[in-house]
């Protein structure tokens, strides 16, 4: 999962997305995507991050076609349940497909959050 963090911190680095609150949360939603790939769906056998016409897209594909589950409600002190939480609040966009014996879990980001958001304080 760090390699996959630092794969997409780099990619923002290199299209001049980094240094944001955005940005932030965008490493975060990577690594809740890899998470998940890794504890529920035979790990990750890709990692994917593409710069769009309208922003960022980060796919993360597995080895099983089973559709992740959004846990209606995570229980407070109990680890686990809140991944797709945090991709689908922080995300402006995301899903699933399904292919052959394999699927992919992608967010999207807009560009325009990506370009405007507040730099990071060290």
């Amino acid at each position: 999962m760090a390699k996959g963090r630092t794969f997409t911190r780099r990619a923002l680095q290199d299209w001049g997305w980094d240094d944001t609150e955005t940005s932030e949360d965008t490493l975060l939603v990577a690594s809740e995507l890899l998470t998940n790939a890794s504890l529920h769906a035979d790990g990750c056998h890709e990692l994917v991050v593409a710069a769009t016409e309208t922003g960022l897209r980060i796919e993360v594909h597995d080895g099983t076609t089973v559709l992740p589950v959004r846990h209606p409600a995570p229980k407070p002190g109990i680890p686990g349940g809140r991944g797709l939480h945090i991709v689908e609040r922080l995300s402006d966009r995301w899903g699933t497909h399904t292919y052959g014996t394999r699927k992919a879990v992608w967010a999207e980001i807009e560009a325009s959050r990506l370009e405007s958001g507040t730099p990071v304080t060290p």
